[in-house]
């Protein structure tokens, strides 16, 4: 599946142009408007320094959607970024469904990890029809997706946890995460990631929000594509739904995970297996200081 012709430039930063990949883009460089961790940093006395401002490291932590179409180009341009290693989150199941249209691409130099953020029997029909029908639902406040999301949160501990050992262990090293779209399971492990680092909810549904530009001119295909799954055939409105990244989406949920697990580090420790020292190191991995 081809994407139409088309002139749309991408805005960059944050979106970096990479032949035959869509949606790809840095998740960095957003400010950490707020403390994060259980201790507040204290409100200097007079005369004293304020502490540097933060934010989230560029060129360390890119999302995009799937890659079957990066060209030789394309491959060049991610060396050139540093990336060697890539997590892919889809599931066998789903990766053998589509091998005619999309299949996996083995790039040399760069590591492909399969990190599935759901298991085989999850992809059954009834499975997929039931997440199809949460993501589809169209009420005005993120509800539905909030339960899909929900899904993939309790699914995907041991694929996000590949994820954040890399983050933790090889902060030197740039990745890519990505699924088919780029938009649910890789939006939500970016949505922690940021929400971890500091970064303000609003800010973070704006990024998720990135994808809406990001997937414009794949769109159309997609649409058409999913009417034909038997789980939303003539839901039209559904699917246009489904395919979308609104901001209120990401809201709710980031509203749901903090109900949950207190917020994205409580999910990393409950879910991950993370330890309060775990969590310092991938937290200050994704920060930077921003120069004065």
């Amino acid at each position: 599946m081809s994407p139409p012709p088309s002139s749309l430039s991408l805005p960059s930063p944050p979106f970096v142009p990479i032949s035959g990949i869509a949606n790809f883009r840095d998740i960095g460089g957003y400010p950490i408007s707020k403390t994060p961790g259980p201790t507040p940093t204290p409100t200097p006395a007079s005369g004293e320094k304020t502490p540097p401002s933060k934010s989230v490291r560029r060129n360390f932590l890119f999302r995009s959607a799937e890659p079957s179409k990066v060209t030789s180009t394309g491959i060049q341009q991610l060396k050139s970024l540093g990336i060697r290693t890539i997590f892919d989150l889809r599931s066998a199941a789903e990766l053998e469904k589509l091998k005619a249209s999309t299949p996996v691409v083995e790039m040399e130099g760069i590591e492909r990890v399969f990190a599935p953020v759901f298991a085989e029997r999850d992809y059954s029909p009834e499975k997929i029809a039931l997440r199809y029908m949460n993501y589809a639902t169209t009420t005005g406040n993120g509800g539905g997706f909030t339960k899909a999301y929900r899904d993939i949160l309790d699914s995907a501990p041991q694929s996000y946890r590949q994820v954040l050992l890399h983050v933790r262990d090889r902060p030197g090293e740039p990745c890519v995460i990505h699924c088919t779209a780029g938009k649910d399971r890789t939006g939500v492990l970016a949505a922690l990631l940021l929400e971890l680092a500091g970064v303000d909810e609003r800010t973070i549904a704006e990024e998720y929000e990135l994808t809406e530009v990001g997937l414009a001119r794949w769109k159309p295909l997609i649409i058409e594509h999913l009417l034909k799954e038997p789980a939303l055939a003539g839901n039209e409105e559904g699917v246009r739904n489904m395919v979308g990244a609104k901001a209120a989406n990401m809201l709710a949920t980031l509203a749901m995970v903090n109900e949950k697990y207190g917020g994205a580090e409580g999910y990393f420790k409950e879910k991950c297996g993370f330890s309060d020292q775990d969590v310092q190191k991938i937290r200050a991995h994704i920060m930077a200081e921003d120069p004065s």
